[in-house]
């Protein structure tokens, strides 16, 4: 039933990384962290190790995004090159700044998030386009806060990554794409990471590589890599606006979860 319950997850992730640029993280980490409670893994550890392996998951979601953006021709590749030399460094000092938090203090900075991404998307706010695409040193500095925030909350970054293009005049359709490109670093340096801090922790359950537990990797790697591609699609054909808000309900109860 448990590994059941990942593949329903990693479809529903898949999609949503697909669709929005944003949502495999934000709903694998919590799902993960109410399944890691019930099998009775140690508190410690097992929202560390429900990051880390929402890390894990989202490299095989972001390349099937990736390569269905691509055919569309809608990824910037070289926003996606300087970003990713920020970004690459900010995802290793994310999990660093993780390791550091008590996993009970780190529930409620994740709930904090949710609820305002909730509240981002339900509402549509996103920033008005101002000036032109940002010089190289910009999109590196960008990337390190992106890579950085989104290693400690187990994310793809599209929830920054997304509102920062848009705000630098790159057209929507664009930015979930560059977006879902920028999740691939985010995704590798950030899994990685999270596998070193937790390597020799001895708390850590049977089946697990430092901070990533490998049967919720490959159950949720393997309905996430098909839906990602048929998310990806729905993203040009679909206005999203309903679904958007079906989604930010959900993140505003999984925050109020995690902070009560």
């Amino acid at each position: 039933m448990e590994f059941v319950l990942y593949l329903v997850l990693g479809a529903f992730a898949g999609v949503l990384a697909g669709l929005f640029g944003v949502g495999g993280g934000m709903v694998i980490v919590p799902v993960l962290v109410f399944s890691f409670t019930l099998q009775g893994f140690a508190p410690e550890i097992l929202t560390h190790l429900a990051i880390g392996t929402s890390l894990a998951t989202i490299v095989f979601t972001s390349i099937n995004s990736i390569l269905a953006h691509h055919r569309l021709g809608a990824v910037r590749w070289p926003l996606v090159l300087w970003m990713t030399f920020g970004i690459v460094f900010g995802a290793v000092l994310g999990s660093l700044t993780a390791d550091m938090i008590q996993g009970p203090h780190l529930q409620k900075i994740i709930g904090v998030f949710a609820i305002m991404v909730a509240i981002q998307m339900g509402f549509e706010l996103q920033p008005k386009a101002r000036g032109e695409v940002p010089g190289k040193p910009a999109l590196s500095i960008a990337g390190v806060v992106i890579g950085w925030a989104s290693s400690i909350f187990g994310i793809g970054g599209g929830s920054l990554t997304v509102p920062f293009l848009t705000w630098r005049s790159v057209p929507m359709q664009q930015a979930v794409a560059t977006s879902s490109a920028c999740g691939l670093p985010i995704a590798i340096a950030g899994a990685l990471s999270f596998m070193a801090v937790g390597w020799h922790n001895a708390q850590l359950p049977p089946w697990s590589l430092g901070f990533v537990y490998l049967p919720a990797l490959v159950g949720i790697a393997v309905t996430s890599m098909f839906f990602a591609r048929q998310g990806a699609r729905l993203a040009h054909r679909l206005s999203p606006k309903l679904l958007k808000r079906l989604f930010a309900l959900l993140l505003l109860s999984v925050g109020i979860n995690f902070l009560i």
